[in-house]
């Protein structure tokens, strides 16, 4: 019996050690095409923490263009690599990235961009964790429409400035998502008015916004939104910079970028009213999960998994970070 408990006890014992000895053997990519920005930085730490927690290595990757994109799926096919996550600098590239995961025999997810193919249709076979922009924008048009009735402002005397930057689908899903709530509350369309940019900068906001303050200078009360915080700002921007009140507007933005934060610790309220934070943790920790668990027990990630954005305020954003573990 002693010996039989011993035989059960080392088997154990075996078992644990081999599936140990398995994670450490796992590795796993993560390329992203713009490696020094915050937002890319963060999943790579939160993917870090994933990797920790199964013992598994990461291997990070940065690449701007397709041509890198290419070079970094044959050096982690050289290296080992089992499977990896992307954000592709350019959607349109995904039946070369197919392609070329393929001939490295890698598994393959993306994050954040998904890839189309040539018909420019999504590549529904590749799981991917993406962000519902249509949800994010619809949260910033509910932010705006309940601060808007909290101050008593009758709509018909509001002006919208849209930042706009229709190259971009996800800018376009964003803003349409924020008018969509306005006009279901109410907002009368003519009074939103278009503001396109010719980047997605601050300054380029600042500049759009401008010409439609100028062109508008009888309204008396604003709202903006756009793609991101740096939209917004530069709309908030515009409207100190021709003598508006910071009371008479609400500017809601998108991402939670430290430009936000650092207008909400400043000592009095500008019109920079709030901001939908993204969270980075559930894109660079869970895809990475999933692909380890893809690798390892042998379960393939949803093909699809759209997450949304939690709003912060100025008296909240610290609890709202705190909860999305970016604190």
């Amino acid at each position: 019996m002693r010996f039989f408990k011993a035989a059960i006890l080392a088997g154990t014992v075996a078992v644990i050690a081999a599936t140990s000895a398995f994670a450490a053997d796992v590795k796993i990519g993560f390329v992203v095409k713009q490696p020094e920005e915050p937002w890319f930085q963060d999943e790579w730490k939160f993917a870090d923490i994933a990797a920790k927690e199964k013992g598994f290595t990461l291997v990070k990757i940065g690449a701007q263009d397709g041509e890198k994109v290419q070079a970094a799926i044959d050096n982690l096919g050289a290296q080992g690599v089992e499977g990896f996550i992307i954000c592709t600098p350019d959607v349109k590239l995904g039946p070369g990235i197919v392609a070329k995961a393929a001939a490295n025999q890698l598994k393959l997810m993306t994050v954040d961009d998904r890839l189309v193919g040539a018909d420019g249709k999504p590549l529904e076979e590749v799981p991917h964790m993406g962000i519902s922009a249509t949800k994010i924008g619809e949260t910033v048009g509910q932010a705006i429409v309940d601060e808007i009735k909290k101050r008593g402002w009758d709509m018909k005397n509001v002006g919208a400035i849209r930042v706009s930057y229709d190259a971009l689908p996800t800018a376009v899903d964003r803003v349409e998502g924020a008018i969509s709530v306005l006009k279901g509350a109410g907002f009368p369309a003519e009074n939103i008015y278009d503001a396109p940019q010719a980047k997605t900068d601050t300054e380029a906001a600042l500049n759009a916004a401008t010409t439609v303050l100028n062109k508008h200078a009888d309204v008396k009360y604003w709202v903006a939104f756009g793609l991101n915080d740096e939209a917004v700002l530069g709309a908030v921007r515009a409207t100190e910079s021709v003598g508006i009140p910071a009371a008479n507007v609400i500017g809601v933005g998108i991402g939670g970028a430290d430009s936000a934060i650092n207008e909400f610790k400043k000592p009095q309220p500008t019109g920079f009213f709030g901001t939908v934070i993204i969270s980075p943790k559930r894109h660079g920790y869970e895809t990475a999960i999933n692909m380890y668990d893809w690798i390892a027990n042998a379960k393939e990630p949803p093909k699809l998994t759209l997450t949304s954005g939690s709003l912060a305020l100025r008296d909240d954003y610290q609890t709202v970070r705190k909860d999305l573990g970016l604190e």
